[in-house]
């Protein structure tokens, strides 16, 4: 990249919010932001930098995610989704990984969470079919990573001991995407669901999903995948939170609600409870930083990831989000029925926030799961 990515995303702060209605209304990122964004390197955030990719420190992107998300809450998450997935890159040969990720101008690959298709072995790769859902950014997508279960001779193979799991890339226009984000939260996100029907994928445009080894080393695809993606929501989260509570300030300079004298800044509890908002802002954001920088210098120095380190950054990302629901409940509570227009941004940033706090990245069952490894209890840590 020419530009460092923090200035990238704040240069492109004035063009994602002018775009924001749209992204909203198109339910996808309009193409003019798509390629700006592509052309400053920001999907290409978690890429290897063997291949051209920027392979930029956690620290550092989670504070790049949050500057996006600060903008647009759907720009940022695609922006992460999209730029973490790429990390599978780390775990491919570098020709294959640059002919998908490198080679096609703007290229970015849309994924999908469940392995719900099938991928049949046949000579030189396999034959895949299957609906996939919750994919990403598929309407820009160069690339659909269809997530199946391979099936050799009429039953699944197995890898070490369980069912082979791979992300097999599938050209955009050999699958059909499925208009299903039908939703009223995170709309820009695109996230519809496509199907593949027998489409051929080689050996090698396929990537083991759970037990592939790295090929490149570097301390970023060290960092269990599904936490890289929690610290990402979790600044989509926080910029969110950062810019609804802003714009209520704006809001209360001006605004006398019906029926009261004052104006809402004047007012007792509205003092208190952007005070309280603030609290909570600031420190789900502390901890979140705290946690990835203090994570990201044992990791360089070590080479490894505790699982201690990975349970307090699942209770870090984990109580970001929460943290910044919060902020944006009150300032909704505060508003009125001035932020219940769609026109108003405190609506979208309620409606954004609170689709954000469904995802699996933000469960409550979280808290629980961390608290069960601190008190020495035996715990699914592959939720950590």
């Amino acid at each position: 990249m020419s530009t460092a990515p923090l200035d990238a995303a704040r240069a492109l702060g004035p063009l994602i919010r002018a775009s924001a209605p749209e992204t909203d209304a198109r339910r996808e990122l309009p193409r003019p932001l798509f390629e700006a964004m592509a052309d400053a390197g920001l999907f290409q955030l978690g890429l290897p930098r063997a291949i051209g990719g920027a392979e930029l420190d956690l620290p550092s992107y989670i504070r790049v995610i949050e500057e996006i998300g600060k903008s647009d809450a759907s720009t940022g998450w695609v922006t992460n989704q999209v730029a973490i997935f790429a990390t599978y890159a780390a775990r491919m040969p570098r020709e294959a990984a640059r002919a998908i990720w490198i080679d096609p101008p703007r290229s970015v690959v849309a994924n999908t969470p469940l392995a719900s298709a099938q991928a049949i072995v046949v000579p030189g790769g396999y034959r895949v079919t299957g609906r996939q859902g919750f994919s990403t950014g598929c309407r820009h997508a160069t690339w659909l990573a269809a997530h199946a279960t391979v099936v050799d001779q009429g039953r699944p193979r197995l890898d070490e001991g369980s069912p082979e799991m791979r992300y097999c890339f599938v050209p955009r226009a050999e699958a059909e995407l499925l208009d299903t984000w039908q939703v009223r939260g995170m709309r820009g996100t695109g996230t519809h669901h496509f199907a593949v029907s027998d489409v051929f994928v080689p050996e090698e445009r396929t990537v083991k999903s759970v037990t592939a080894p790295l090929v490149e080393t570097g301390p970023l695809y060290r960092v269990p995948r599904t936490l890289v993606f929690a610290s990402g929501d979790a600044a989509v989260a926080l910029g969110t939170a950062r810019s609804c509570l802003a714009t209520f300030v704006e809001l209360a300079t001006t605004k006398t609600p019906r029926a009261m004298e004052a104006l809402l800044r004047d007012q007792v509890m509205v003092q208190s409870e952007v005070g309280r908002a603030e609290a909570h802002l600031r420190s789900g954001r502390a901890f979140l930083i705290e946690t990835v920088e203090q994570l990201w210098a044992e990791l360089t120095a070590t080479g490894a990831v505790t699982l201690e380190q990975r349970a307090i950054l699942r209770l870090a990302t984990t109580h970001a989000i929460r943290l910044a629901v919060q902020v944006v409940d009150a300032v909704y509570n505060l508003s009125g029925a001035t932020a219940v227009y769609e026109g108003n941004p405190i609506q979208r940033y309620f409606q954004d926030v609170h689709v954000i706090s469904q995802h699996l990245q933000a469960r409550l069952a979280h808290y629980e799961l961390v608290g069960r490894h601190w008190l020495g209890l035996k715990v699914d840590e592959t939720r950590l």
